[in-house]
């Protein structure tokens, strides 16, 4: 799994331009499975996602068509981990992620 902490590098007035395109971005990659969650970072520094378990240099590719990321607005950072334990409400999503 990963988690893809995003860091805003443009003034908020011209990310807040660019959200609805990247609300549809998010939007294809949860229909398509590839996310689980993700929102805003307090005080609006930047988002994060959780990503589900892929090649990285897929969700890296992924990332690079993000259109905050085209218009060079924010920074990406990936870490990668390996989900061993989860609350119990999460139980059913992390045996469908490890099978």
């Amino acid at each position: 799994m990963y988690i893809v902490m995003l860091a805003y590098k443009a003034p908020i007035e011209e990310i807040d331009y660019l959200l609805p395109d990247h609300m549809e971005w998010l939007s294809r990659h949860y229909d398509a499975g590839h996310f689980l969650c993700s929102g805003r970072r307090p005080e609006r520094t930047g988002r994060v996602i959780i990503a589900r378990p892929m090649p990285r240099v897929k969700l890296e590719a992924m990332l690079a068509t993000d259109p905050l990321h085209t218009a060079r607005m924010v920074q990406h950072e990936v870490v990668e981990f390996e989900a061993t334990r989860t609350a119990p409400e999460l139980a059913k999503v992390n045996e469908a992620l490890v099978g």
